[in-house]
């Protein structure tokens, strides 16, 4: 049977925040929803994508897995499938989930259109699915068409220039909402993927008096450094909250790491800005009940109206075009694995008679001849498989590859030497 991809998930485009956070996978979470897809699921490949903005699995399977996946995920979570399932979309269009793996894989389904960190998130997700067995050769060629795809339109677009990404709009939210505040102090909490590019996004930024603080210190002094920030020690967090007008947190949190009632503590006598990167959230929410308090989190990030996103606006055409190519290309190259086993059944049943009829008649050859006579006869078989072999896909390009495969079979009873070089 061919195979089938799908896709079954949930985004921002849909979903909002506070279930996003319930159902954001952490990274050995994903690995046991892989394990079990493996050992519970009759899923062949799949691709587990969990980011702030989406929990989506790409899986190929003979059958409809939808259900078995997010109850998967139900049991990881401790949540009930029944309370869940009505916010999970399945594409179960083959050709229309390949797409949007592109388009997802591209960053144009990003909240942040253009956003390279799903680039890098998409490469460990496949490094995960490979790490446990579940990314075959379909997943290996079309991973490895997107990440082609991927080079292309950063050689080729303006769709990768500049810096508008969840950083970035996160730095010129920072930037907009302390415009008022002479001299503002800034907080970065979590040195995680987004903070560190948090980090470099203010180095050039207006915003001046910066600290850092992060659970592992050392990597705060590492950052620190490469950026011309302070740093603060995590057991000191509060005292660098208290001293701080604007709080860019992204720590990786199951619960708040920062509560109302931690706020509620402080001595608040001018505005201060929480802006939550984090998913699930690491700042309560209810910590804006406190008077000057306000928070931002990530569904807050609105696109920026910049030269960088613009370009990338306008380069969204061409994007799509470099896509439809690639997919077009990988659309071949799946045709052409229908078409795959019987060209190899035929190769193996030619050399079975080539040697058969060597083995017969060269039993008196010197060493000198056979070699000649092999070699010989192996020229023969290639250009006797050479048409078949181009015949079968062109039926691959008209559909119609089944019914060369049938004659094929029969003709040199391929089925019967298939089943005598099993044994």
């Amino acid at each position: 049977m061919s195979v089938h991809f799908n896709v079954i998930g949930l985004s921002f485009k849909g979903t909002p925040i506070e279930i996003r956070e319930q159902l954001a996978l952490d990274e050995s979470e994903v690995q046991r929803l892989l394990q079990f897809l493996s050992d519970f699921t009759s899923v062949q490949e799949a691709l587990v994508l969990s980011t702030c903005n989406r929990t989506e699995v790409f899986f190929s399977s003979e059958d409809g897995q939808a259900n078995d996946i997010i109850k998967g995920i139900a049991t990881i979570k401790g949540l009930s499938f029944e309370d869940i399932v009505k916010f999970f979309q399945h594409k179960a269009d083959h050709e229309a989930s390949i797409e949007y793996l592109f388009r997802v894989s591209m960053g144009l389904e990003a909240q942040v259109i253009g956003d390279i960190q799903i680039s890098n998130q998409v490469k460990r997700a496949y490094q995960q699915s490979a790490d446990v067995n579940l990314a075959g050769p379909f997943l290996h060629r079309l991973m490895h068409t997107i990440f082609f795809t991927n080079k292309r339109v950063v050689q080729e677009t303006a769709f990768r220039d500049g810096a508008a990404s969840v950083s970035y709009a996160a730095k010129e939210l920072a930037e907009d909402v302390t415009r008022e505040i002479i001299d503002p102090r800034v907080l970065i909490l979590g040195l995680g993927e987004i903070g560190l590019d948090v980090c470099r996004n203010l180095v050039d930024s207006k915003l001046k008096d910066i600290t850092i603080v992060n659970r592992t210190f050392a990597k705060s002094e590492e950052m620190a450094a490469e950026c011309g920030f302070k740093t603060g020690k995590f057991e000191d967090l509060m005292y660098h909250i208290d001293h701080s007008d604007i709080i860019i947190s992204s720590v990786s949190s199951h619960e708040p790491l920062i509560t109302r009632k931690m706020v509620a503590n402080l001595e608040i006598l001018t505005p201060k800005f929480f802006i939550d990167l984090s998913v699930p959230r690491s700042i309560d929410l209810h910590a804006e009940e406190v008077p000057g308090v306000l928070v931002y989190n990530i569904d807050h990030i609105q696109e920026k109206t910049s030269e960088a996103l613009q370009k990338r606006i306008d380069s969204i055409e061409s994007v799509e075009r470099i896509i439809d190519e690639s997919i077009a290309e990988f659309r071949d190259w799946s045709k052409e694995m229908i078409v795959s086993p019987t060209i190899k059944k035929l190769k193996n049943a030619l050399e079975e008679i080539r040697q058969s009829e060597m083995e017969k008649y060269l039993r008196t050859a010197t060493p000198e001849q056979v070699e000649i006579i092999d070699r010989a006869t192996k020229s023969m078989v290639q250009k006797i498989m050479k048409y078949p072999v181009l015949q079968l896909k062109a039926a691959c390009q008209r559909g119609d590859a089944e019914n060369l495969i049938d004659i094929l079979n029969d003709l040199f009873d391929l089925e019967k030497q298939s089943a005598n070089t099993n044994n």
